[in-house]
């Protein structure tokens, strides 16, 4: 009789055991994806402590010879060995903020259209070229502008400057082509393709029935989408800007072949300007001594560092909205 029980109990006791192994063996797993994971974040900060690390030690001669002043300075004259920046700065700028204010309102509302106003079966057909062109490599924007739309815009200068060459904006000079207006153009170009991309997933995701909602109480199909889809997906929406805006501050190639290249400040859209990157790129194999060269990765040195700032000035836009704010700077 007594035998029966401990028959009966010894499955229970494996059993029990079995799965208190599991949990560990699960545990373990946990653990190790776990310390895997965090390993790999530690080693994408530990680069980029390294690569500002790097960037110091290249232009610490720089630094210790001119210190901040070569961010407010204007003159940049290799023979002399007189270093400043002040207008890359503006140039990379005004061009980025002109190229986001071009390219942000088309890529919204393209973005917009494709999402709610286009049927399901045309979605792909209509995308793919978008993600395409967010693929193609800069040097073949610049290549296209270069000798594709400079002439368009060198045609546009002089009607605007013969129009409207009163305005301080259109009064510089209208021959060349190449400049600020340019470099701002194609910039949109290819930022355009990115936000509209990623744009058009962040609004794939509002839920369908807040719109049908809105619709159902007589609402229009604009007021739905400016009052549900928009405001649901501002935050992604802002963050697709700054993508954007990412790709038009670093960006390279394209304007070094279509800016123009002239360390000036700018005074109107048609002054030939450049840009941070398109100087470090035209000008480092002329790099001939160590001062020259350390200014240059000085140049690199002060981009990256305006690229964090305007990531974390992104980081603070995306939390506000995510608050709820609607007023973002009060």
């Amino acid at each position: 009789m007594q035998s029966e029980p401990q028959a009966i109990d010894r499955p229970f006791i494996q059993s029990g055991r079995s799965k208190a192994s599991d949990v560990r063996v699960r545990n373990l797993g946990d653990r190790v994806f776990y310390v895997t994971a965090r390993t790999l974040a530690s080693c994408v900060i530990v680069l980029a402590l390294l690569l500002v690390a790097d960037l110091f030690r290249g232009a610490w001669e720089s630094i210790r010879q001119f210190g901040l002043g070569f961010i407010v300075g204007t003159t940049w004259d290799p023979v002399a060995r007189i270093f400043g920046t002040l207008p890359t700065i503006i140039g990379t700028l005004v061009k980025a903020a002109i190229g986001l204010l071009l390219a942000v309102p088309i890529s919204i509302g393209a973005a917009v259209f494709i999402t709610f106003y286009v049927p399901k079966w045309v979605r792909p057909i209509i995308s793919y070229p978008i993600e395409l062109l967010a693929g193609i490599p800069s040097i073949v924007f610049g290549l296209w502008g270069l000798f594709v739309m400079v002439p368009v815009i060198r045609t546009a200068q002089i009607w605007l400057k013969a129009h409207f060459g009163w305005f301080f904006l259109f009064d510089g000079p209208a021959v060349y082509g190449v400049g600020v207006l340019s470099g701002s153009v194609i910039l949109a170009i290819m930022v355009i393709p990115i936000v509209t991309a990623i744009s058009r997933d962040i609004l794939l995701t509002v839920p369908r029935l807040q719109i049908e909602g809105m619709l159902a109480l007589g609402a229009t199909k604009w007021e739905a989408i400016s009052k549900v889809a928009l405001p649901y997906a501002r935050v992604g929406l802002v963050g697709a800007v700054i993508l954007g805006l990412g790709r038009a501050i670093g960006e390279t190639m394209a304007i070094t072949m279509v800016g123009g290249n002239a360390f000036t400040i700018i005074q109107s859209l048609f002054d030939p300007v450049h840009s941070m990157a398109s100087q470090i790129a035209s000008e480092f194999t002329e790099a001939t001594y160590s001062l020259y060269v350390s200014s240059l990765i000085y140049v690199g040195l002060v981009l990256f560092g305006i690229t964090i700032c305007v990531s974390l000035l992104a980081q603070l836009l995306i939390w506000r909205l995510s608050k709820g704010k609607v007023a973002i700077f009060e």
